[in-house]
């Protein structure tokens, strides 16, 4: 990673993320290949060293095959120690049900995962990329952390996803702009199951907008309808008669019926709307 020329407010974070990791000598990190626990498990391997500083990914079928891909490149570009589990969160029928707290149990099994490595290799702290902004949100995977006893590194130093992104740019880090990756279960709304076979038609839906040149976007699934969240910028696009018929012919190949295209654009966590639809139609009698 290059630091010459770092701006003040770079280098203060980046000191204070460094200290979170002295005296802690072996650190794992749960690493997805995003820009916060990218940063996160290169400032451990730059302080802590290669061999006392790992970084697992969790493969699972929620985890796109590019996106898995892609961590495997940054680690080598980074000089990590890249280690593989099979988190196995498909055989808990909690995770399957996908209520709202169906990050708790994927969490958990991935946390698990690593608690079993941490006891094989003589590691102690087990770290994620959670940043301070991730704090207001829905997310339940955030009480497996705790339950876990996971340290949460950017927390600790104070640092927001703007922090960590200003970070990343000027370490040179080649994912420090990349858009926010959800697993591919948040496609499917709250109740109805998530089974292998649907994400992986979920994933080959959303393939296709990739190949065609979008980025950011979400192919939302519900039952035979695929639910396009397109970046209100990339929405002129599909206007385009050409590459709107490569789009729905696309889609439907990957078994879907029908193709809509969200005109709120994408949002991130737009499927925790009904989360808190539910909750205020509960609180009105509705």
């Amino acid at each position: 990673m290059q630091e010459e020329g770092l701006s003040t407010s770079a280098t203060v974070g980046l000191a204070r993320l460094r200290a979170v990791f002295n005296g802690r000598v072996r650190v794992i990190t749960a690493f997805s290949g995003g820009v916060d626990s990218t940063l996160v498990a290169a400032v451990a391997r730059q302080v802590l060293g290669k061999d006392n500083a790992p970084a697992v990914i969790g493969d699972s079928p929620s985890l796109p095959r590019y996106e898995l891909e892609a961590a495997r490149q940054l680690a080598v570009e980074l000089d990590l120690e890249l280690i593989e589990v099979k988190p196995g969160e498909q055989d808990d029928e909690g995770y399957r049900a996908n209520a709202g707290d169906r990050c708790y149990f994927c969490k958990t099994h991935l946390y698990e995962s690593l608690k079993r490595l941490t006891e094989e290799m003589g590691i102690r702290y087990i770290a994620n990329g959670t940043n301070i902004d991730d704090l207001g949100d829905h997310r339940p995977g955030l009480v497996a952390a705790d339950e876990a006893q996971v340290i949460s590194p950017l927390i600790e130093a104070g640092l927001g996803k703007q922090d960590v992104r200003q970070i990343a740019q000027e370490l040179g880090l080649s994912n420090w702009d990349k858009p926010a990756a959800a697993c591919l279960a948040s496609r499917v709304p709250y109740g109805s199951e998530v089974t292998p076979e649907l994400l992986k038609q979920i994933e080959a839906a959303e393939d296709v907008l990739r190949g065609l040149g979008f980025k950011g976007f979400r192919v939302r699934h519900h039952g035979q309808v695929a639910r396009l969240e397109v970046p209100m910028d990339q929405l002129p696009k599909l206007m385009d008669d050409e590459l709107r018929r490569a789009v729905t012919e696309g889609v439907r190949a990957a078994g879907y019926l029908y193709v809509s295209l969200d005109l709120e654009g994408f949002r991130s966590g737009s499927g925790n709307l009904a989360l808190t639809v539910s909750a205020s139609s509960r609180g009105t009698g509705e």
